[in-house]
């Protein structure tokens, strides 16, 4: 596998694959296992329901026994109009196809909405474990606004059959308290029905792009933060974007404006500007690998293989779990994305790829 993974990392190959995290070592991480729901919630307070559906998700697909998942996102339909993301394969307006994806490109799950899932529960809820996204930014108000609202209930979610219930939080937004306290309470329904809990850890806030400078919804510092918050709710596994850079609370206070509390060894000691200890920063602040992180697949374009290929090996040898990609899939005819999701994977079947 390490021969055809290789040429999509390109020049980036040495830098990536050679890398020793000298950070946070890898000997304090809770690392992805066989045995990785006995050793991260078996003494946890999740009931048997809980950890029986944990299992199932980590031992379906391709992954299945690795403590590895790939997952299967699309939500888009509503967080990014359902022109706009299936134009490009109309196919999967019919969300038959959206599941046949994630089963015929081996994945561990498929992440979707109310209604995409309940319309096909009875055929296809036993078959592979379904994670129903119970919320979501509508993108129809005029202006658009960014606040994430519930589409359905958790009790939704357990009778058509979810093996899962995942929702998003804007952190930093001014809806973020609101949202908080909502999924925080819904994620306990969840557990008490026996549902396991995902958390897209988002951030939002116009605040943090600064213009002419970087974009800090993707910087280590504030992304892993917004990490710790969510496992602070509970989440059994995060989603979050794959850090581009970092020093976002050093940025917001400048001047007159105090933000957030830092400790300047976030910089010297527990990062540096790689890519991997990046992210091996936002495994740290899930309980050091104890939640499992996914790294999100981002937009399709014009390198969608190599893009995939070298986001997993980030989240790999950073100590994550996995990926969940969607738009590089579904956005194409489907054995081009079961070819693509199973990219993905081979990178967490490879043994030459390991933690660094």
């Amino acid at each position: 596998m390490i021969d055809s993974i290789t040429p999509l990392l390109g020049d980036k190959a040495d830098s990536l694959l050679k890398h020793e995290c000298k950070t946070i070592s890898k000997d304090m991480l809770h690392l992805p296992g066989p045995d990785f729901v006995d050793r991260s919630f078996a003494q946890t307070n999740r009931n048997q329901r809980v950890l029986n559906n944990l299992n199932w998700i980590y031992n379906t697909g391709r992954l299945a026994g690795t403590g590895y998942v790939s997952i299967l996102p699309v939500d888009q339909g509503i967080e990014h109009s359902a022109g706009a993301s299936f134009a490009k394969n109309p196919h999967y307006f019919d969300p038959e196809n959206i599941i046949k994806l994630a089963i015929e490109g081996g994945c561990n799950s498929v992440a979707s909405t109310f209604g995409v899932l309940a319309s096909c529960s009875r055929k296809y809820a036993h078959k592979i474990p379904f994670l129903v996204k119970i919320n979501h930014n509508e993108l129809l108000t005029y202006p658009n606004q960014h606040k994430e609202i519930l589409f359905g209930t958790v009790k939704d979610a357990y009778n058509l059959g979810a093996a899962a219930v995942g929702a998003t939080i804007y952190f930093g937004a001014e809806d973020a308290t609101r949202e908080i306290i909502e999924i925080a309470e819904a994620f306990a329904l969840a557990h008490e029905l026996g549902m396991a809990t995902v958390l897209w850890c988002y951030l939002r806030n116009n605040a943090f792009n600064i213009k002419g400078d970087k974009d800090y919804h993707v910087s280590a510092d504030l992304t892993g933060q917004a990490n710790h918050l969510g496992v602070t709710i509970q989440a059994d596994i995060i989603k979050q974007k794959l850090p581009e850079n970092n020093g976002g609370f050093k940025a917001l206070n400048t001047g007159s404006s105090s933000y957030g509390k830092l400790d300047e060894r976030i910089y010297t000691e527990l990062t540096t500007d790689h890519p991997i200890d990046l992210c091996r920063y936002q495994v740290a602040n899930c309980y050091m690998g104890r939640i499992g992180l996914i790294n999100s697949g981002g937009a399709s374009g014009t390198h969608d293989f190599e893009d995939a290929a070298f986001t997993a090996v980030v989240n790999k040898r950073a100590g994550g779990t996995g990926l969940i990609s969607g738009r590089k899939a579904f956005q194409r005819p489907m054995a081009d994305g079961i070819k693509l999701l199973n990219t993905i994977q081979d990178v967490y079947l490879c043994k030459e790829i390991t933690v660094a």
